[in-house]
């Protein structure tokens, strides 16, 4: 029997595999194309399935949370990353942004927003629609750890976190509060014992999953300050009072007078403590203390402060 030529077996298979290929693209051209063109169109940028899942579930949830008017806020670490790398060329480029796809399709579990409390009453009526979407939901709530008293809890529970799930993507809607001290703060994501823990993986959280402040101040220890409380009763007498109404006057006159000035400062020794341990001003330190760093120092400040009502009255060192 004679010998095949190897060459000739290579050009047969590779004019063979050639011969797929071009079928496969004509196919895909003159029917898919056609069939599914408006699915393709609606999830540009996507490279496959999974990520066209993503977009879809993002764009479904963002489609319910503006069917009751309620504003949210993307905060996704990751997405907001991305955005970040592209910002410089997403400002200049003459076609405008690019596709949404291109960064609610980045590989990820979660997609997180962010609701303020004050916006919205915690309707039902938002989970009913939910899950006629096809939506399944899961509220988590704890305790408002805001001293009621020195002596206990508010013991009022709030919600603090939404999850919700379609397909095998998850939406994971952080709540924010607004404090009397002008700042932000949400709670952390801690799952009671009857709640289903596989509902997600809980554990690819990127943000939320322990509590936080923002913009103005840091959240103070309110629990460890009961406890402290319960061991050292607090301090209620009359010069006890009237010495912390007049730190605290005189703490915010002082950041009032150093944000004027653009410094930056924090909370130093014994006025420090008092915050971290019990949420107060330690009534008997008779003083308060601030610190900055010395990159940050000005000359003006101790003018502004005696202009301030701040006279100096000692100083220390040299700058």
């Amino acid at each position: 029997m004679q010998k095949i030529n190897k060459n000739v077996v290579l050009a047969l298979l590779s004019l063979t595999s050639l011969v797929f290929l071009l079928f496969q693209l004509y196919y895909y051209k003159f029917y898919l194309s056609q069939k599914n063109g408006a699915v393709f169109s609606k999830v540009r940028g996507s490279q496959s399935g999974q990520d066209s899942t993503r977009w879809h579930v993002v764009r479904k949830f963002l489609g319910l949370i503006a069917s009751h008017n309620i504003p949210v806020y993307l905060i996704d670490p990751l997405i907001l990353g991305l955005v970040d790398k592209d910002i410089e060329q997403i400002k200049s480029s003459p076609d405008g942004p690019s596709p949404e796809c291109k960064y609610f399709c980045a590989p990820r579990d979660f997609t997180t927003f962010a609701l303020l409390d004050k916006t919205w009453r915690h309707e039902m009526g938002l989970f009913r629609t939910a899950e006629k979407m096809g939506f399944q939901w899961l509220k988590i709530i704890n305790k408002d750890p805001r001293l009621d008293g020195m002596n206990d809890l508010s013991g009022i529970e709030i919600p603090l976190h939404y999850i919700f799930k379609l397909a095998s993507h998850a939406i994971h809607l952080v709540v924010f509060y607004e404090r009397s001290g002008n700042y932000l703060w949400h709670g952390p994501l801690r799952l009671k014992q009857h709640m289903d823990r596989k509902f997600v993986p809980f554990r690819k959280l990127h943000f939320g999953r322990y509590p936080g402040a923002y913009e103005k101040f840091l959240e103070c220890r309110y629990r460890e300050a009961r406890a402290f409380f319960q061991l050292y009763p607090d301090d209620a007498s009359l010069d006890a009072v009237e010495f912390r109404k007049k730190a605290k006057s005189l703490l915010h006159l002082a950041a009032l007078t150093l944000n004027n000035l653009g410094v930056k400062f924090w909370l130093s020794s014994g006025t420090c403590l008092g915050w971290y341990r019990q949420c107060n001003v330690i009534p008997h330190s008779k003083d308060v203390d601030l610190g900055v760093f010395i990159r940050d120092y000005k000359a003006d400040i101790i003018p502004a402060f005696q202009k301030a009502g701040l006279p100096l009255k000692h100083k220390f060192g040299k700058v």
